[in-house]
């Protein structure tokens, strides 16, 4: 079985670590992961599925979910500057620029064109600040499922 691309947009804070928790903890806590949903529908909007977690912490979502991985954010445990497993690391400015034109795309930027996948390696992310009139807004976090 080949691996899953998850995506998700949230509000910008400073602190991507801190942003990549939050999330984590609101996609555990909706339950949209393997395996209470076997594969997750992307991008998560209002009207995403939310059937509650069915495990009592993410790890132990994580080790239900086995080899497969729960193809989805609760894969990505923290953030680093390099790419490295079951973690995001930033798209770095070349990168950025290859498949934007700019190193501060907007989101419809990145709704176009998620050509960047082809650059994440199964069980890793990457992160992006999105901006808007010339501030961030956003941080877009992306991954491959591993399995």
């Amino acid at each position: 079985m080949g691996a899953h691309p998850y995506y998700y947009f949230v509000d910008y804070q400073p602190d991507v670590g801190a942003a990549l928790q939050t999330l984590r903890q609101r996609e555990f806590q909706a339950g949209r992961y393997n395996p209470v949903i076997a594969f997750p529908e992307f991008p998560v909007g209002s009207r995403a599925p939310a059937p509650g977690a069915a495990h009592a912490s993410i790890e132990l979502a994580r080790q239900a979910a086995d080899a497969d991985g729960t193809r989805s954010i609760l894969d990505l445990h923290f953030v680093t500057a390099e790419p490295e497993f079951c973690a995001v690391s930033p798209l770095g400015d070349f990168d950025l620029k290859k498949h934007f034109g700019t190193t501060q795309p907007t989101h419809e930027m990145v709704e176009r064109n998620m050509a960047f996948f082809s650059d994440i390696d199964r069980g890793q992310g990457i992160y992006i600040v999105i901006y808007k009139q010339n501030k961030p807004s956003e941080i877009f976090f992306a991954g491959y499922s591993f399995d």
